[in-house]
C-alpha cells in the first residue's frame, strides 16, 4: 500500500483496506488519509490492531461511522470486523444521501 497509493491518480471515492493481523500501521493510514477518500472500508482480523489504526484515522480527521463483527471462526477467539471510516465532516454512515449528494 505504501508503494501503490502515491502513484494513483485523483481522489478515490472508496478505499478497501484488508491488512494483515498486525494492522495497517501509521504509515499506511497516513498514506490513505493524504488521498482524502470519501470512505474507507477496513476489514480487520484483529480488533486490537483495528483500534490502533482507528486512532490514527481519528487523529487525521476521520471517524468510525459503522462497525460490524463477524464470527467467521466459531468456537475460537478470532473475529472479523468490517469498519466504515469517513471524514469527520460527513454525517451518518457516509453514504451519498448523508452528504447531501443526489
Amino acid at each position: 500500500a505504501e508503494q501503490v497509493l502515491p502513484g494513483l491518480p485523483g481522489r478515490p471515492e472508496v478505499v478497501v483496506l484488508d491488512p494483515p493481523r498486525s494492522g495497517a500501521g501509521r504509515e499506511v493510514v497516513e498514506s490513505i488519509v493524504e488521498r482524502a477518500p470519501a470512505r474507507v472500508v477496513y476489514v480487520a482480523c484483529d480488533p486490537a490492531a483495528l483500534a490502533r489504526d482507528l486512532a490514527t484515522f481519528a487523529g487525521s480527521g476521520y471517524r468510525l461511522a459503522e462497525l460490524r463483527a463477524f464470527d467467521a471462526f466459531p468456537m475460537t477467539h478470532h473475529v472479523e470486523c468490517v469498519a466504515l471510516v469517513v471524514p469527520e465532516n460527513v454525517g451518518g454512515s457516509g453514504h451519498d444521501a448523508d452528504r447531501g449528494r443526489t
